[in-house]
């Protein structure tokens, strides 16, 4: 059993991977910056804790994923304003891996996009470069961290229901991806840790076992 600390803990996803990995046997702690969102959060078994990570110093952030095995960052500012696209998705994300550093987590999971980093090809004039450049930075800095990591680079989001089965490797390239084939492989991470580490993984729906994909070392 793992204690796991879910940031963005009311996004679609991650209401989706909370009841899984309690199911599990996890002890999950969903963090969520509105008190409206807590009684969702608590209908999925996991326990719910307020903190505008937005916000939050690195030291505040620290405080709450204190004896966190794993800590999946699921937020995002939701492509409102660049500002806060920047704020969130940058400059909290960073903040958080270095606080889980600080609280010595042990694994530190991702969700990201299918296409991210450096070289996303975004143009500058289009909505999406705010989050395109926001990510690449988010996902370079865990890169370069001391923690063991996963980033997870799932394709467009779909509200399928989850299937179990992934494509990934080399090759492919974007498609679409159930949020409920997502919230499995963030399952199946926990799970896996070790095969897991230090490996970005992007994914379509597909017709490999998921569980196949991230186990494989």
């Amino acid at each position: 059993m793992s204690r796991v600390t879910i940031i963005g803990g009311h996004g679609k996803v991650a209401l989706l991977a909370a009841p899984l990995l309690v199911a599990d046997g996890h002890d999950v702690t969903s963090v969520v910056r509105n008190p409206d969102h807590v009684a969702d959060v608590e209908q999925t078994g996991a326990t719910a804790t307020v903190l505008d990570v937005e916000s939050s110093s690195t030291e505040e952030i620290a405080d709450v994923l204190r004896g966190s095995d794993v800590v999946v960052w699921s937020a995002g500012a939701g492509g409102g304003s660049p500002e806060r696209t920047y704020a969130v998705d940058r400059d909290a994300a960073i903040r958080s891996m270095d606080a889980a550093a600080q609280a010595g987590v042990g694994h530190y999971v991702m969700v990201s996009y299918f296409g991210a980093g450096p070289d996303h090809g975004t143009p500058e004039d289009s909505s999406f470069y705010p989050y395109a450049e926001a990510k690449a930075a988010a996902d370079e800095h865990l890169q370069g961290s001391e923690l063991a990591w996963t980033i997870l680079r799932p394709s467009g989001l779909t509200t399928d229901a989850a299937t179990g089965h992934i494509e990934s490797g080399e090759g492919v390239v974007a498609g679409h991806v159930s949020r409920d084939n997502v919230a499995h492989v963030i399952r199946a991470v926990v799970e896996h840790p070790e095969p897991a580490t230090r490996r970005i993984i992007a994914f379509n729906d597909g017709a490999q076992p998921i569980e196949e994909v991230v186990a494989a070392s």
